[in-house]
């Protein structure tokens, strides 16, 4: 069995030409570097080094493995580096998963900022739709969502994205900063599936509010939703950036602004968590620099029922 340490001492030898000299640079005494030396020729079966008193020539042979040792002993080097680096809460590669609206509008826009940020691990997404909480903490190492982590669960609060009532430039709404969720139930409204953010949070709002949903129009996804609304066909009730030249309208509901509220969640038993955190409360200040009205939050430990 060949020892990364008989490497070294190869390669040492191989540098220096002689054994005295090898010993004083990896610190070992001559007589264990020569023996070890024999005992690596045994092992591989061959002659490393032709011996002339106290000067080592390396053999053929020698010559022809010496690229594949230094090889070796530079990947040794590189794993040391990598354990420490995770051992330390490091992370070289993420997986963020967040519904694909989230994705597009907030992590993508986020990844784009990140030119000559060198310490940043490189990012992968997955688009959670249609996943449950529990898949998405299997499948991804950062997780944004609407719902509560559990226990073994850290999270940062993201300043809440608002949910916009898309209208055409032509609209009588355009120019306006705001309408009631009342005024928003008299149009013909687009909404996207239950399963979407937006359309939980209007939900939500109409069960509050008692009401009862009129004329409507479910669209696949938040792009194909203002397309429509600028085709005419009625309002988009979405949470996506704006399309189409479309205008956006914030949409108030009683003291309150509909908006969906989003955390990033992550295991607190995670190697990379260090780098989890980081990635988490730089994104919370974009989302904040972004769309934001009030601060990100500060890290919470979830002690709700687990995921």
């Amino acid at each position: 069995m060949v020892e990364l340490r008989h490497i070294s001492y190869f390669l040492a030898i191989a540098d220096t030409g002689s054994v005295t000299a090898a010993a004083r640079r990896v610190h070992v005494a001559q007589p264990s570097v020569s023996r070890q030396i024999r005992q690596l020729e045994a092992d591989l079966g061959v002659a490393l080094f032709e011996r002339d008193h106290n000067r080592l020539t390396l053999t053929p042979t020698g010559r022809s493995l010496l690229p594949s040792a230094r090889a070796l002993a530079r990947q040794a080097e590189e794993l040391v580096a990598a354990a420490e680096f995770h051992a330390s809460g490091g992370l070289r590669r993420m997986t963020i998963v967040a519904p694909a609206v989230t994705l597009t509008d907030v992590v993508a826009p986020y990844v784009a900022t990140l030119s000559g940020v060198d310490d940043h691990p490189t990012v992968d997404v997955m688009a959670s739709d249609g996943m449950s909480a529990h898949e998405m903490a299997i499948r991804g190492d950062l997780v944004i969502t609407t719902e509560v982590p559990g226990r073994e669960f850290t999270s940062v609060q993201f300043s809440p994205l608002p949910v916009w009532a898309y209208v055409a430039p032509t609209h009588r709404w355009t120019g306006l900063t705001s309408i009631t969720f009342d005024e928003l139930l008299t149009e013909h409204l687009i909404l996207l599936p239950p399963g979407y953010s937006s359309r939980q949070v209007f939900d939500t709002a109409l069960r509050l509010a008692g009401r009862h949903l009129g004329g409507s129009t479910e669209a696949a996804n938040g792009t194909i939703a203002q397309a429509l609304a600028a085709a005419g066909r009625g309002v988009a009730v979405v949470s996506d950036d704006p399309r189409f030249e479309l205008y956006p309208v914030a949409i108030d509901s009683g003291p309150t602004r509909l908006s969906i509220s989003l955390s990033a969640f992550w295991d607190v038993h995670h190697l990379g968590e260090r780098t989890l955190a980081e990635v988490a409360h730089r994104l919370a200040t974009f989302v904040y620099e972004r769309f934001g009205t009030t601060q990100p939050g500060a890290d919470t430990t979830g002690w709700t029922a687990g995921l």
